[in-house]
């Protein structure tokens, strides 16, 4: 059945960044669809949002998982495996913004935004695909969070625009050489999101919120539960020869 091809009963997936936002959206989606989901977060807080969604009946753990620390970072990798039993799935949503002028912009903001938004995703993928590849018959997902700013610069953020160029590209990589081999590695760029990470954007102050607000077809910022959809889709079986692909979310803004 069509249902069917959505279904992730059964499915281990890791969210990163999954305790607000976007990757809260995601995470939810794929309990929503029957997974099984480890979330990482920065601080404690990612233990009070996972008992929030085992009092929802899922079935969820939470880590505190430094993306900045290439040893902490392993090991919430391995930790979560162990905690799931296996891994199906690996989405990275996690990422952090500083606005600077480009000519002003620190190199120390600019390390740790690369580290965060690009390092820490290639690496977990580098470590997903590797446990995938181990399987009987190798088979996994790998969800990559890429960005309006994958396809142009921004303003103030040039950082977070190479990290979100740089998302997109190494999804593309891997592709090339995990796809003959039963992985499957995509990536969603959010349009502009009504999210933590853009207040500078969405206070009505700004005269960017009316511009962009302006330009979207769709009338609206978006949110996390717009991107349920396209997070089930790309962790199922409704996607197994989707590969390599970066999949606006974005109300239609990059059409207008």
């Amino acid at each position: 059945m069509m249902r069917d091809l959505f279904d992730l009963t059964g499915k281990k997936a890791i969210v990163t960044g999954g305790t607000r936002g976007l990757g809260h959206g995601m995470a939810e989606g794929l309990m929503e669809a029957g997974a099984s989901v480890v979330i990482f977060g920065t601080t404690e807080k990612v233990h009070a949002v996972a008992e929030s969604f085992r009092s929802k009946g899922f079935q969820c753990y939470g880590l505190t998982v430094d993306l900045q620390d290439s040893v902490a970072r392993e090991k919430g990798f391995y930790d979560a495996v162990a905690l799931l039993g296996g891994l199906d799935i690996l989405v990275n949503a996690a990422g952090i913004q500083s606005r600077h002028p480009c000519e002003q912009f620190p190199i120390a903001d600019w390390n740790r935004v690369l580290e965060v938004n690009l390092t820490a995703p290639f690496v977990l993928s580098q470590m997903a695909a590797k446990e995938f590849l181990k399987k009987e018959v190798p088979s996994g997902k790998i969800i990559n969070v890429a960005s309006m700013l994958s396809f142009f610069g921004g303003f103030t953020v040039p950082a977070y625009a190479a990290s979100k160029g740089g998302v997109a590209q190494f999804t593309k990589a891997m592709c090339n050489e995990l796809a003959g081999r039963g992985i499957n590695i995509n990536a969603v760029a959010p349009g502009y999101m009504d999210t933590e990470m853009n207040t500078a954007l969405t206070d009505p102050s700004n005269p960017r919120f009316a511009e962009i607000s302006k330009r979207i077809p769709a009338h609206r910022w978006g949110n996390g539960d717009d991107m349920k959809g396209v997070t089930v889709f790309l962790a199922s079986h409704a996607s197994d020869y989707v590969n390599g692909a970066v999949i606006p979310v974005d109300g239609g803004y990059l059409v207008n």
